[in-house]
């Protein structure tokens, strides 16, 4: 009788614990995930994405399974954040532009040279700072899981653009964001925030002088045939975010969740490291397509984006700005 008593205690015990963490790995009890991002499927962002479902296919024994989602099929970047809260994507990965809408602090990485290298950028996002910041999108339902490589930004244009006031009156392109904004008004341009799906067109059109983007998206998106010159800027370095659902994240388990975060963590360093294996070729393909892709004097775009600084240090702090300056010394 106590045997059979103490048999009943342990399978409710079983029972009851199951329920209160709603994170049972039953076999059979699969979770499935969409992943989507804005790249195209040439973008070391796919290889990257689909190595991660792999590995997370065989890190969970199949429980956990994603499928991607390329070229903005999911929606634009900002609806693809917006599913996540919504709990109708599972994970993204996306660009700083629009997520400052829903994590301000997020746009302390935008600020106009910033970043001294790649190294730097690294050393910041893979940090105490970087992970602080990534801390800060659980209380707005969703997981930040780690910094991957959205690369050095530069200009594409029709007109050759060697100094900042050759940009006095152009309509450039940005996200919208307000630092990228402001940014390019410091630099006599004339902002104009456009979803990434209406660029080629407007560029094509003549409705836009230019924008602004790493070798990689140039080059995927083949922006040779509406723009001339590629200066090389690099005035901002800018990184992809890679986020989850919070709803997505609790449904896995305490070593499910620990897995995702490790997965995401190796697939920036791979990812990371693709793009930078990439660069080269790619802008040899750019300048035999025809474009001008060209050095110019960098000091000259930072001096006349300085004043950026002091119009968002109230934002994000004097000290987090001197701070993430300070570890590239």
């Amino acid at each position: 009788m106590k045997k059979s008593i103490l048999v009943i205690a342990v399978l409710l015990a079983l029972v009851f614990g199951s329920f209160a963490s709603g994170k049972s790995e039953a076999k059979g009890q699969e979770i499935k995930l969409t992943l989507g991002h804005g790249a195209t499927v040439q973008h070391p962002l796919q290889d990257t994405s689909i190595k991660f479902a792999t590995l997370i296919k065989e890190r969970t024994n199949g429980r956990v399974l994603i499928d991607v989602f390329p070229n903005r099929q999911l929606g634009e970047e900002r609806a693809m954040v917006e599913g996540l809260q919504l709990g109708t994507i599972g994970l993204t990965i996306v660009s700083t532009g629009p997520v400052g809408g829903f994590v301000p602090e997020v746009g302390v990485v935008d600020l106009p040279f910033l970043f001294k290298s790649n190294e730097h950028a690294y050393k910041v996002l893979d940090g105490d700072i970087g992970q602080s910041i990534l801390a800060k999108f659980e209380p707005k339902g969703m997981v930040g899981l780690a910094f991957m490589e959205n690369g050095w930004r530069s200009l594409t244009c029709n007109k050759k653009i060697t100094k900042p006031e050759d940009l006095k009156g152009l309509k450039i392109r940005t996200m919208e964001n307000k630092v990228h904004m402001a940014t390019f008004r410091a630099m006599g341009a004339s902002p104009v925030p456009m979803a990434w799906g209406e660029v080629y067109t407007a560029l094509q059109s003549g409705i836009i002088d230019g924008q602004e983007n790493p070798v990689a998206i140039v080059y995927t998106n083949s922006l040779w045939e509406v723009q001339k010159y590629y200066p090389q800027t690099k005035h901002f370095y800018t990184p992809y975010v890679f986020l989850m659902s919070k709803a997505a994240w609790d449904k896995l388990s305490a070593n499910e969740q620990k897995i995702f975060k490790q997965t995401a963590l190796e697939m920036a360093a791979f990812q990371r490291s693709l793009m930078n294996q990439q660069l080269a070729d790619q802008v040899k393909i750019l300048k035999e397509k025809g474009m001008d892709v060209y050095d110019v004097d960098r000091s000259a775009f930072q001096a006349a984006t300085r004043q950026v600084y002091a119009e968002f240090e109230a934002i994000f702090g004097k000290s987090l700005i001197e701070k993430i300056i300070g570890a590239g010394n």
